[in-house]
């Protein structure tokens, strides 16, 4: 099967660092239109020049998942400048690690804004646009905490848990001319782990991520979902280091 697709727009979540600007910059190598949205503008600015000096087309704008207008817009001004939007990769997360008995609500609740609810407004902006057009993919990236939990990740597992949840969900739901892809990757090299405030659960961490992957694998296997046939569905792709047990 190809995995080199007719040419799409796509936008991406959480396109500033990490998996999100992997994905941005491997989707616009393989000749897709990207919009690139992330609340750091200027790493979008950083992403868009070095997208662009290598050829590839795309566009940055300032992005906030968990404000459903904002979210709304940004969709919106894909449809106004290209005529049409034919992926969203919903993949702006944070994982500020803690265990529960440290009782860092904000925290959880701010776990709960950007991976759950920020999920769910980009389905709520772009779903309508598929159904309009006949067509569309959904691609999420949760992570292994979807398929275990581990010591000081409850709360952002039952988030990844909700984000599978969610995408299976609306995988059953839509009509089939709409793909939906759940991509859940183990330990990854990204900013992610700069977010956890706990001392311990930050030790933890360290630990854990010993082995990783680079951020550029789970930018191929996104390109790998988009570049299938239209009969065909990847409905989930879980990759991992391979010393990640």
């Amino acid at each position: 099967m190809s995995t080199t697709p007719e040419p799409k727009v796509v936008l991406v979540t959480g396109a500033s660092s990490g998996i999100g600007a992997a994905v941005a910059e491997h989707l616009a190598a393989l000749g897709h239109q990207v919009v690139a949205g992330a609340r750091r503008t200027d790493r979008i600015t950083e992403l868009v020049d070095r997208v662009r000096a290598a050829g590839g087309s795309i566009t940055g704008r300032a992005l906030d998942v968990t404000d459903r207008a904002d979210v709304e817009a940004f969709v919106a001004a894909a449809v106004t400048a290209y005529g049409q939007v034919d992926v969203l990769v919903n993949n702006a997360g944070v994982m500020p690690l803690s265990r529960l008995d440290r009782l860092l609500v904000d925290e959880w609740d701010r776990m709960i804004d950007v991976n759950v609810r920020g999920l769910l407004h980009g389905i709520a902006a772009a779903l309508p646009v598929f159904q309009r057009q006949g067509g569309g993919h959904f691609v999420t990236v949760a992570s292994i905490g979807a398929h275990q939990v581990s010591e000081t990740a409850a709360v952002y597992c039952g988030t990844k848990y909700a984000a599978w949840a969610i995408t299976e969900g609306l995988r059953l739901e839509v009509d089939p001319s709409i793909r939906v892809t759940t991509v859940s990757p183990g330990v990854v090299e990204s900013e992610l782990a700069g977010t956890i405030t706990d001392p311990g659960a930050r030790e933890l961490m360290e630990s854990y991520r010993a082995e990783s992957i680079p951020a550029s694998a789970v930018a191929e296997a996104v390109g790998y979902a988009l570049g299938q046939p239209a009969a065909v569905d990847v409905n989930e792709i879980v990759l991992r280091p391979t010393r990640q047990r």
